[in-house]
């Protein structure tokens, strides 16, 4: 069957499209490792890596473009063939009437959204936590790359908070602005380009081997791909604290700007700033000095704001389709 494309049969499929992962992210979660495209990512991101390394000078001090023009060409490599095989998929699915075909791009989407795994991940730190410090920090190493073994509680607390603040971006909020700006190709994009960074974009040595120039392009890459929504993720964070949130606004840009990264700090600041809490790493930054130290009900707290921000995230993009669909 050929469906004649129109504004209102591809607004209608993204919304439906929508909707649809959301629910099955919901419901069922992750699908299985062997049919996950960003584990397919992850594998191809690895091997890419081992052949990167291998060439790669593993002193960070010296200047190595050698290794950062092999990483940027196999980053392309990767990019162009998870492009193809979505903008084939798109068009097929495009083909059905606008309900199948969203019901379709849902389905495909639904692995590049992980709502329900990260909200769990950081329910299970607290429920460690309950236990005791070592379970908790042994909780918390699943979802952080920095040293846990010297943490406290409160700093267990705060990381897994600001987990799922920075997360909120990388595992939602990007993945769907990139869908519903240029559909399947652009969530597959963001998501290649995120699993690359997470995986080589180290300012220096990581698990004994050199990341500074081989990781630049991913590192850069990603920081792109991520500027405009990590700020929207961080205004709506604010939103979904109603108007003492949105009071908060005009303390977000000093706060965001203390991290290291141009983009992460944007999301972890607008969460400490309505939970009212302070979020700290060790030796780099404090966000919101003035807040008080985590709680056990701040991490809950933090999860309703999360799916508050997501709920907000979703009425506009509705909103959009439907002016998109009337032709406005």
């Amino acid at each position: 069957m050929t469906t004649d494309f129109t504004p209102q049969h591809w607004a209608g499929a993204v919304g439906v499209a929508v909707l649809v992962a959301l629910w099955v992210d919901r419901v069922w979660g992750e699908p299985p490792a062997r049919l996950h495209p960003v584990v397919w990512m992850g594998h191809f991101l690895g091997k890419a890596g081992n052949r990167v390394q291998r060439h790669a000078a593993q002193d960070p001090k010296v200047p190595d473009f050698k290794a950062f023009g092999l990483a940027a060409l196999m980053w392309c490599a990767g990019a162009a063939l998870f492009l193809i095989a979505a903008l084939l998929l798109q068009g097929a699915a495009l083909e059905l009437p606008w309900w199948a075909a969203g019901v379709a791009m849902g389905l495909l989407l639904k692995p590049l959204l992980a709502l329900a795994m990260l909200q769990s991940e950081v329910r299970a730190v607290e429920a460690a936590l309950g236990q005791s410090l070592e379970t908790g920090r042994e909780r918390l190493r699943w979802l952080v790359s920095r040293d846990v073994t010297q943490l406290t509680e409160v700093q267990v607390r705060e990381s897994a908070i600001e987990t799922l603040a920075e997360n909120l971006n990388d595992s939602l909020v990007a993945p769907a602005f990139w869908f519903l700006l240029l559909g399947l190709p652009g969530a597959v994009l963001y998501r290649f380009a995120n699993t690359a960074d997470a995986m080589w974009g180290y300012p220096g040595i990581y698990k004994d081997r050199n990341w500074a120039w081989a990781g630049k392009w991913a590192a850069r890459a990603d920081d792109v791909l991520s500027w405009v929504p990590a700020r929207i993720t961080a205004v709506l964070l604010l939103l979904a604290a109603g108007r003492r949130g949105w009071a908060l606004r005009s303390q977000l840009r000093a706060e965001a700007r203390k991290t290291p990264s141009p983009n992460s700090g944007w999301p972890m600041a607008a969460m400490a700033l309505v939970l009212g809490v302070g979020l700290r790493k060790p030796g780099a930054y404090v966000l919101n000095p003035g807040g008080r130290e985590a709680l056990a009900a701040d991490t809950e707290a933090a999860q309703v704001y999360a799916s508050k921000a997501v709920l907000a995230l979703v009425g506009c993009a509705l909103a959009a389709l439907v002016l998109i669909a009337i032709g406005v």
